[in-house]
């Protein structure tokens, strides 16, 4: 081999070297950036049930954004139809200062009528995110819900604030077989239009799956801590200091004892009116 030769080789086998190390560079990177998706999204691990004491989602992220994310996600899961996002909802239909209503885990035969009673006296309309077994142990109670002109949302079917830990294929389960209870229950072609994470454990999965099948995933703003009874000016409290946080506000009407959440809600809805803002419901769609 003459010294042109051996030169013409050193120099092709640098150029290889130096490809192979792009590639294992831009490899590197986009594995990195696939891994970054996962945690690109702080509402999906924002919240926990921690200590017996619940965490809401006051510091959660935008409301809109993307017309549901790619074409499947992480675990199969298919995208959003198109105009509804799998982002989590905090905002209001009726924009400006309209706050949202929003009662979970129910229904119950004590407490849900009680609520519905408070929220018929203040002509105001809210989201009920139910437990699946809860709905289709109580039927009679989705119904007046949804012929009261309340919206429905799933709220799983075991509670489970761990299952953004679980397979895809568990948190599927949950929310699908959830709201199929929960509209079962409803009858007459009732559907839920919203899905609302165990004590916010969302994941990109499951607010992939939720959007999928029509249900826009939905956040809160407004902790009211009413779950751990903390008794009712506490409640009211929490509502008047945290309102600024964003419009859509967490009661509960099952779970325990909720007499504090009755006694509270209808304080609190009481206020609404004297500060002059009206409620409605939460976006599902994007602007």
């Amino acid at each position: 081999m003459t010294r042109t030769q051996k030169q013409a080789l050193r120099t092709r086998m640098a150029v290889g070297a130096s490809a192979v190390a792009v590639a294992a560079t831009v490899w590197g990177v986009t594995a990195l950036v696939a891994a970054d998706d996962r945690t690109a999204h702080p509402q999906d691990n924002a919240s926990r049930q921690d200590g017996g004491s619940r965490r809401g989602e006051a510091d959660g992220g935008p409301d809109e954004g993307g017309t549901g994310g790619a074409a499947t996600g992480a675990g199969g899961a298919p995208a959003a139809p198109a105009g509804l996002p799998d982002t989590i909802a905090h905002a209001s239909e009726g924009g400006g200062n309209t706050v949202n209503i929003t009662i979970d885990d129910g229904p119950d035969p004590r407490w849900t009528p009680q609520v519905l009673d408070v929220l018929a006296r203040h002509d105001v309309k809210a989201v009920f995110c139910m437990i699946g077994p809860q709905a289709k142990a109580h039927p009679e109670l989705v119904k007046q819900v949804v012929a009261a002109g309340h919206r429905l949302c799933d709220h799983t079917m075991n509670h489970d604030t761990t299952m953004d830990k679980k397979p895809v294929a568990y948190q599927e389960a949950q929310i699908l077989d959830a709201k199929r209870l929960i509209e079962e229950a409803a009858g007459g072609g009732a559907k839920v239009e919203y899905y609302r994470a165990p004590g916010g454990a969302f994941t990109p999965d499951s607010r992939r799956i939720a959007a999928a099948h029509g249900m826009r995933p939905l956040g809160w703003n407004v902790d009211t801590k009413d779950f751990g009874r903390p008794g009712t000016a506490a409640i009211v409290a929490a509502v008047k200091r945290e309102m600024g946080n964003g419009p859509t506000v967490l009661f509960h009407d099952g779970g325990g004892d909720r007499r504090q959440t009755v006694e509270a809600l209808d304080q609190v809805l009481t206020w609404l009116k004297d500060q002059g803002r009206p409620t409605g419901f939460p976006v599902r769609t994007a602007p």
